[in-house]
């Protein structure tokens, strides 16, 4: 499986394909390979003699599959111990601020699922979670952590209840505190999670959406339809292209969740380890300093831009600040790193600034 695996397409989604083609392994035996398929890549940069071998590294490191580890431990020699300092390779790249070393070690452990609950609903879901007998931590009024494995969509009414988001996610809007969200495009909206979360802070918001394919939007206007957010604009537009007709609109504050590496994110998706190359962060800055040019083009004189990355590289968080204040007219208002990584969770970049060019 290992060998087949080439990292073209997520390892959730190949994993779904190759048991579907061998549907005589049962629900354990699935389990257990994904646990042993995922633990394998979790190492990272460590380099051992064979697939075996690392696989037995990976397995003796886990506190899962204690009866599996114990029959190995009986009839295997030990292989030899992994370091974290070779599980992530590219120190030099990270954020200032990120540890290293407790960044690398996050990739041993799986994050969990978070869960952000709607305004009115906090009762429900609570009352729903405590009668399921799972076990669940609180993080705030509205988060909610969750044991990854958890078939959320089988307790509660996903969207209209509760959104999936991770914590550092949730977080992102603490830097809209005392910001009036009067008109606000997201400009790079995928699957709509910020936008449901502004909807939710101001039920009166002016919001507008919009994602590069036609697809995207349709799933989008979709999830929408399950939140209960009627009132909103959409569009499709490629905001790296020069040559887009947008809407003539201004908006009081744009919301760029923006493409990047996702690296903040790689302890869910640790094949990523194996396959990515340093080249992607050029690729990736690209994107995000042409979309960041365009969109601007639309932010009101006194209004606010939000940049939001998924990523731990210095050069998609504190150098595109450093870009985005080139233009004079710009000032950045507050940036925060958010450390995911010490508390099961998405590790992410915001900034926040402000167009301070004189209203005409």
């Amino acid at each position: 499986m290992i060998k087949d695996y080439d990292g073209r397409f997520p390892l959730s989604s190949w994993l779904k394909d190759f048991f579907r083609e061998n549907k005589q392994m049962g629900s354990r035996d699935r389990k257990t390979v994904s646990e042993l398929v995922y633990g394998y890549f979790r190492l990272g940069h460590n380099q051992y003699n064979s697939i075996e071998e690392r696989i037995l590294a990976a397995l003796y490191s886990s506190n899962h599959l204690e009866e599996l580890t114990e029959y190995f431990r009986s009839t295997h020699t030990s292989p030899e111990e992994f370091s974290t300092d070779r599980i992530f390779p590219w120190k030099d790249y990270l954020s200032e601020g990120i540890d290293a070393d407790a960044f690398a070690a996050s990739f041993l452990v799986q994050p969990d699922l978070y869960i952000r609950i709607r305004p009115g609903r906090e009762k429900d879901v609570a009352s729903k979670l405590d009668a399921s007998g799972i076990q669940y931590l609180k993080c705030s009024d509205a988060c909610i952590a969750l044991p990854n494995s958890t078939k959320i969509d089988a307790l509660l009414k996903l969207n209209e209840e509760v959104v999936i988001q991770d914590k550092s996610s949730q977080q992102t809007v603490r830097l809209l505190d005392n910001i009036p969200l009067r008109k606000v495009w997201d400009c790079c909206a995928a699957s709509g999670g910020k936008s449901i979360m502004v909807h939710d802070l101001d039920n009166n918001v002016d919001l507008t959406v919009s994602d590069i394919r036609e697809s995207i939007i349709s799933n989008l206007k979709n999830r929408l339809k399950e939140a209960g957010i009627k009132n909103y604009n959409a569009f499709v537009a490629d905001l790296t292209s020069p040559n887009n007709t947008l809407p003539d609109q201004q908006y009081d504050l744009i919301i760029a969740d923006i493409p990047c590496t996702g690296s903040g994110t790689w302890s869910r998706t640790p094949e990523q380890l194996s396959f990515f190359k340093t080249e992607k962060i050029a690729h990736y800055t690209k994107l995000q300093r042409q979309i960041i040019r365009t969109a601007m083009t639309k932010l009101n004189a006194g209004g606010n831009l939000l940049y939001i990355t998924c990523s731990v590289f210095k050069q998609e968080n504190e150098e595109m600040v450093n870009i985005i204040l080139s233009d004079e007219k710009i000032r950045l208002v507050r940036k925060e790193l958010i450390k995911g990584y010490s508390e099961k969770a998405d590790t992410m970049f915001a900034a926040l600034f402000t167009n301070a060019q004189a209203s005409e």
